[in-house]
């Protein structure tokens, strides 16, 4: 039998666990205070609808998907995005929700992919989708999440960098620019972004291949070829950010590779993690992305974060998360009299919210302040033969040593003040 997990995959285990649990509840939270309600979508779906919406011929669809057939011979594919799964939850049930809607989602995704740090086949994100307006202040404040969320976690190497892709109206010239610039350097690309100028020539300005990317330093970019509306848009973009005191670089060169994708794209990047690995979140407006599912035009914009990369780049950035998953307390019994004293006031304090644990079984002393040690307990509550008969409590602190006595009836109030 093989004990580790698949491959790509990782098991969470205290501290780590904890950590991520801690972001988790962060992202909830800071969604709730935005004004975005939760949603869940299936871990699966029907396999139509990434590749709809990602294209057939795209590295999800053909390389990166977890693609399988059910006993009634269905195509099913494990998620590897949230907004198409959002998207379509919305159109099935859009007559009983607010317009526009406020959507967020933490959960596991899936790519097939080598394997590596910050870049699991099995990883966790935060995302948030913004369906039903087209306004520029839906993607300052969805920006404005993801800014909240890295720098709330004290992260201060990261930089946001922001571009405006047009729309289908001013896209179509800028495209026929650039597959002639494609096209007149077609023999210093590589084979996958030679397959790209007839199908997704967008896609050429995310390859990383060294030829490919010395190519597309010089080529023609969106921005210049820009409509008045989809200009304005983006201006008033920008306002927004800096009216919302967030930092940025516009980046000429950020793009979104498929056709529903318009206007404002974006990314977080981090200076803490390797460049392969850097990009912390992801976003843009994807107006076209109803239409493309069979929905009426309805505008949209939202993006996905990486917590596990936000993990790496807390480590890499020497910066610690707080975690709640410890117990506040332990509980030692020692003598005739403690075993009954130890769970009524192990009952107490559960009562009042304050995390506590005890041993199951009679334990020597030191056995049970080891075992308090190793729950990453902050206080251990001691009752032997003399506290018994006194009614109190001795406390030490384990994290300095340091030994209070304090009232049997006082020992809840105590440690929630301390803890």
């Amino acid at each position: 039998m093989e004990l580790s997990p698949p491959r790509g995959t990782a098991d969470l285990f205290p501290p780590r666990s904890e950590q991520m649990l801690a972001l988790e509840r962060s992202a909830h939270e800071l969604a709730r205070v935005h004004g975005y309600r939760y949603v869940q979508t299936p871990a699966f779906e029907h396999t139509e609808l990434f590749a709809r919406t990602s294209g057939e011929s795209s590295d999800i669809v053909t390389k990166e998907m977890y693609t399988f057939e059910d006993k009634g011979g269905r195509s099913l594919t494990l998620r590897p995005e949230g907004t198409a799964p959002v998207m379509r939850a919305y159109l099935e049930h859009q007559q009983d929700l607010p317009l526009p809607f406020k959507a967020y989602y933490v959960g596991s995704f899936w790519r097939h992919g080598r394997p590596q740090a910050g870049r699991l086949r099995e990883f966790r994100q935060l995302g948030i989708e913004v369906i039903g307006t087209d306004a520029p202040g839906a993607d300052v404040e969805t920006i404005l999440v993801a800014d909240r969320f890295l720098r709330g976690h004290g992260l201060a190497t990261t930089t946001l960098k922001v571009n405006s892709i047009g729309d289908p109206s001013c896209r179509s010239a800028y495209r026929d620019v650039l597959v002639a610039y494609l096209r007149d350097h077609e023999d210093a690309l590589c084979k996958d972004c030679r397959a790209r100028i007839d199908t997704n020539p967008l896609r050429t300005f995310d390859c990383k291949e060294e030829g490919c990317r010395s190519v597309m330093a010089d080529a023609p970019v969106i921005a210049d070829h820009l409509c008045d509306a989809c200009a304005e848009h983006f201006t008033a973009v920008q306002e927004g950010l800096a009216i919302e005191e967030v930092p940025f670089e516009i980046d000429r060169r950020l793009v979104r590779g498929l056709d529903y994708y318009t206007r404002t794209a974006f990314e977080f990047v981090s200076e803490a993690l390797p460049a392969a690995q850097a990009t912390l979140c992801g976003g843009g407006r994807y107006d076209g992305l109803a239409e493309e599912l069979g929905g009426r035009p309805t505008p949209g914009i939202g993006f996905g974060l990486g917590l596990e990369r936000v993990l790496l780049a807390l480590e890499n950035e020497q910066l610690g998360i707080a975690t709640t998953g410890s117990p506040a307390c332990f509980v030692v019994g020692i003598g005739d009299e403690a075993p009954v004293l130890v769970r009524n006031l192990v009952r107490t304090l559960r009562r009042m919210g304050v995390a506590s644990e005890a041993a199951f079984e009679e334990r020597p002393l030191k056995a049970q302040l080891k075992m308090a040690d190793r729950a990453g307990a902050r206080f251990a509550a001691i009752i032997g033969d003399r506290e018994a008969e006194e009614r109190v409590v001795t406390i030490k602190d384990l994290r300095d040593g340091s030994q209070s006595e304090v009232p049997l009836g006082e020992v809840g109030p105590w440690i929630s003040s301390r803890a």
